[in-house]
């Protein structure tokens, strides 16, 4: 671990929340954070047992709020019981059965809109078919959909009887697929023909029988497919069953299967992992609590509110932000099938035209590639109808902030920068829209009840103004609760014993200023050594890409160096042509330059490559331990089968000499 991050970018513009919008806030104003904060700090589990009774509904309420006897195996709420899929649908029939749960626009422009009356039926015939094939509570199904209301479908279908699904992003490889299906065990599948995306048809059956060829995934009895490319589609006699096929002649009421708070909800496996895949549980109870309160919190939920997180269920944004907050909630929520660029770069503003959207969740990657392809588009559109504007996934460098904020929000819509890990279940660190004045770049403040620090090596906080390792002093509801069938790893992973088995520890590098805004750096493997200085990757990428006239997107990674220890690489890709030749090494010289005035010397990359693209999954995540053996010159061994373009590694080999 490293301790000690040099904080060398400062950033002193501070936007106050407009006070049209702190006065109709859900949390209006500082006082009403500092109020929030001050009882988590006072009453621990009386505050957390509050919010529980108010926003869930139980159907066996909890004695205790947090059982700590097994630390770091906690466990809240544990002798509650409730179902998530109840929290998120039946609660609404009686108050609002008629209002639009989701709007869905397929790849090709097709909309589709579902009521919380229909999506209930929908969830209730899938689950009773689910319970036809003989799958129980406490099993395992494994979902492998396209983004589609069929896959919100699934997903609640299995709360509902008590299933724990295992949701895998429709891009990952037969390989990633069979390694999940074997490491949870699990007896079913349910997935699609295909899906669309960006206009190609992507297979998605053909990868699952793959995956289930490989070996190891006997106790699959079941995969259910649902029909969406209309592809010739082969199906195994016996175990194979079209999704239509199904659910003929289920009933369209499904009584909840009561499950303990502490039942496993979902198993989400973090990608990029080498070896053998980690598996996040996340419980029922605490897990669903905090979607629902940082729906309210961060997102400032209003009934009227269109809400929009672009994220695909395949990952936890999806799952906290498209399948349980927002219906949790009672919100009309959009998914979308397609990419931001398809079929053109004004995808994004004209959805949010179309259907209103008031609230706007998206990644940085995704912000940095629509700034590259048309960065006056959205002015070609209204987008008046937005009122919060939300950052997932990774830090966001401060000029993408500023266009984010200027021309998609027009300067008045408050940008919630979201910290927070597949691990924690939901935002940590965050701004609250009608509370907290932002910094570009900065994730700003924790939610009440979050008790964030930052620490050395040894588990001491560094004080403010200085830099770290990010680490969570207290366990809060919505935490991982194991690594699934592996507790030894969890415990070795996130609770070390360098800091006596007490702290979380995030995996990230971060600093605070003055006032104790964090900012976060970079995972703690990305912080660079260079000549005795730590500096984190993504300050060196923010510089980067500042220099707006040239650089539309950068990574940076470390590679060895017999003089400096490490020297810094950057793989930078322009807003222009890629360059070739003496062009290349005069551009080179000139961001490198451009380093050093917004930084130092210190920071200047040794190595600049030009490329077309970065190296990304096609969910938008950059592919860094791909950079960083591009960088030292190694043989790539890993899957590189999710790659949006395999073809850019070839440019990314070429250094600039």
């Amino acid at each position: 671990m490293s301790a000690g991050i040099e904080s060398v970018l400062t950033e002193t513009r501070l936007f106050p929340p407009p006070a049209d919008f702190v006065r109709q806030a859900n949390l209006s104003g500082m006082d009403a954070y500092r109020r929030l904060a001050a009882e988590a700090e006072r009453d621990f589990e009386g505050y957390w047992g509050r919010l529980a009774r108010e926003e869930l509904l139980w159907h066996k309420p909890f004695t205790q709020v947090l059982d700590e006897a097994q630390a770091p195996f906690f466990r809240w709420y544990h002798d509650g019981e409730l179902n998530a899929s109840y929290n998120c649908l039946d609660r609404h029939l009686k108050t609002q059965p008629e209002k639009t749960a989701i709007i869905f626009e397929a790849d090709d422009g097709k909309v589709t809109r579902i009521t919380y009356a229909a999506l209930h039926k929908e969830v209730c015939r899938f689950a009773n078919a689910l319970k036809a094939r003989g799958i129980r509570p406490g099993d395992r199904v494994l979902i492998y959909m396209p983004m589609s209301i069929q896959a919100v479908v699934a997903m609640q279908a299995c709360a509902r009887i008590g299933a724990t699904h295992s949701v895998v992003f429709g891009g990952f490889s037969a390989k990633s697929v069979q390694e999940r299906i074997v490491d949870a065990g699990a007896v079913a599948v349910i997935t699609a023909d295909g899906q669309f995306r960006g206009g190609k048809e992507i297979p998605l059956k053909p990868v699952v029988d793959e995956g289930l060829a490989m070996g190891g995934c006997e106790a699959i009895r079941t995969v259910i497919v649902y029909r969406r490319s209309g592809s010739p589609t082969p199906m195994s006699a016996g175990r194979d069953l079209w999704w239509e096929d199904a659910v003929k002649g289920q009933p369209d009421s499904c009584q909840p299967v009561w499950v303990n708070a502490e039942h496993p909800l979902f198993i989400l496996y973090t990608s990029g992992s080498t070896g053998k895949p980690k598996g996040i549980q996340h419980s029922t109870g605490g897990y669903l609590l905090w979607t629902i309160l940082t729906m309210k919190w961060t997102f400032d939920y209003k009934p009227s509110d269109v809400f929009w997180c672009t994220a695909d269920v395949g990952w936890v944004t999806g799952h906290s932000y498209v399948c349980y907050g927002p219906l949790a909630v009672g919100a009309t929520e959009i998914i979308f099938e397609g990419v931001p660029t398809y079929p053109d770069a004004g995808r994004f503003w004209k959805m949010i035209q179309a259907h209103r959207c008031s609230v706007f969740y998206t990644a940085p990657t995704a912000i940095r590639s629509l700034i590259k392809a048309g960065g006056e588009l959205p002015k070609n559109y209204d987008l008046s109808s937005l009122r919060i504007l939300g950052t997932v996934g990774e830090p966001i460098n401060p000029e993408a902030w500023m266009w984010y904020h200027e021309v998609v929000g027009g300067g008045r819509c408050p940008i919630v920068d979201t910290w927070w890990q597949t691990e924690t279940g939901g935002h940590l660190i965050t701004p609250l829209p009608g509370a907290t004045p932002t910094k570009p770049g900065s994730a700003t403040l924790p939610l009440p009840g979050i008790f964030a620090d930052i620490v050395d090596e040894t588990g001491k906080s560094v004080g403010r103004g200085k830099g770290g390792i990010l680490v969570i002093r207290r366990p809060w509801p919505s935490m991982l609760r194991t690594i699934w069938g592996d507790p030894e790893r969890y415990k070795k992973t996130y609770w070390p014993d360098d800091f006596q088995n007490k702290l979380y520890l995030a995996g990230d590098g971060a600093s605070t200023d003055e006032q104790g805004y964090f900012r976060i750096v970079g995972r703690i493997d990305d912080v660079l050594n260079v000549s005795g200085h730590r500096l984190g990757t993504m300050e060196i990428e923010s510089a980067l890409v500042a220099n707006s006239k040239l650089v539309a997107e950068a990574a940076v990674v470390g590679r060895p160096d017999e003089l400096t220890g490490e020297a810094v690489c950057a793989f930078v890709v322009l807003k222009g042509q890629r360059p070739t030749g003496e062009e290349a090494k005069k551009i080179a010289r000139e961001l490198r330059d451009w380093v050093g005035k917004e930084i130092g010397a210190i920071a200047k990359p040794k190595d600049i490559r030009f490329g077309d693209n970065l190296p990304k999954t096609r969910s938008g995540k950059i592919m860094r331990r791909l950079l960083r053996a591009i960088a030292r010159g190694e043989e790539i061994k890993q899957d590189v089968s999710t790659l949006e373009n395999p073809a850019i590694l070839e440019q990314l080999k070429q250094p600039v000499s």
